[in-house]
């Protein structure tokens, strides 16, 4: 059973289907990537599960029953447009915060007091939001997402704004979270960061799910039977072969790095063997697709799209 389930969610505005019968499960302790090309129906999505709008048809399952409106106090939202008070002192409106997600006031200050201090942001308390930088105030609305300790998190673009080592810094929260237990959301077009973090994937395009799965058989599907070969020796342009093309080759001082695709169905071992017959492999990888080629292709339509899990 699916911690969070969507089942057949269609909104329309106006004249503008953004969803259409969209499906989806997201797995208890898990980071759910969220991906699709702008006006694809990620943000209408997001904003359904978080009950700040509501589908026209179909249904949402939190924890094994149908979404209720006290559900929000176990969900942690941080969307893609920051919604702070600028002229507000930063440690107030943290407090102000909390509170209206249930906590009592002692309680709140603890747990702030807490992610201030390890986020290194603690002299702040007393200053004005806008006297922050970009990333110092992005660090004060993670906090603020995460304080009431919620089951659900939903990150839309979360790095935003953020240099590489706070990029990394909210990485490893985000790990650390899940590995607590919490499952997150997470919405981006930043297509390394999917492959650094994400357990499953779902990818919207036009306003449907194109693919979705664990985010290795994903990898997998999109496969080319492309292999990065590592031989030592003098290299010597190979003869045509059955099993294999050579699609590039690169020689560096130790070695001769060979770019080959396998030919047919055999099995790789078998495809090993024959390279062994012509060099000494000190290396043999097969190469999947990055997410990011794999998004672009799917985003096109190349036939891969249709095999949805």
């Amino acid at each position: 059973m699916y911690f969070v389930e969507v089942e057949n969610v269609v909104k329309q505005y106006a004249r503008h289907l953004a969803l259409d019968h969209v499906s989806m499960g997201i797995t208890r302790g898990k980071i759910f990537g969220l991906l699709g090309p702008n006006g694809a129906g990620k943000t209408t999505l997001i904003r359904i599960i978080n009950r700040i709008t509501a589908p026209d048809s179909g249904t949402i399952h939190f924890d094994g029953r149908l979404l209720q409106p006290s559900d929000i106090f176990r969900i942690g939202y941080l969307p893609e447009e920051r919604g702070l008070y600028k002229k507000m002192k930063v440690g107030e409106q943290a407090l102000y915060f909390a509170r209206l997600k249930g906590l009592d006031g002692r309680e709140a200050r603890k747990r702030l007091t807490h992610w201030f201090e390890k986020f290194d942001i603690m002299p702040w308390w007393n200053k004005r939001l806008e006297e922050l930088s970009k990333g110092m105030q992005q660090k004060v609305q993670f906090i603020i997402t995460v304080v009431h300790q919620p089951d659900l998190l939903i990150f839309d673009e979360p790095f935003s704004g953020f240099d590489p080592i706070n990029t990394d810094l909210l990485k490893d929260e985000m790990l650390a979270l899940r590995d607590a237990g919490c499952t997150l959301i997470f919405s981006t077009h930043n297509m390394v960061s999917v492959e650094e973090i994400c357990d499953e994937i779902a990818l919207v395009n036009r306003s449907k799910v194109v693919l979705a799965g664990n985010i290795r058989d994903v990898r997998e599907q999109f496969k080319e039977n492309i292999f990065r070969v590592h031989v030592t020796g003098d290299y010597v342009v190979p003869s045509p072969h059955r099993l294999y093309s050579v699609l590039s080759v690169r020689q560096t001082d130790r070695y001769t790095e060979l770019t080959i695709r396998k030919n047919g169905a055999g099995s790789n071992s078998i495809l090993l063997q024959a390279l062994s017959e012509q060099y000494e492999i000190h290396l043999f990888n097969e190469v999947l697709p990055s997410m990011h080629d794999i998004f672009v292709r799917a985003v096109k339509g190349e036939p891969e799209q249709n095999a949805c899990t």
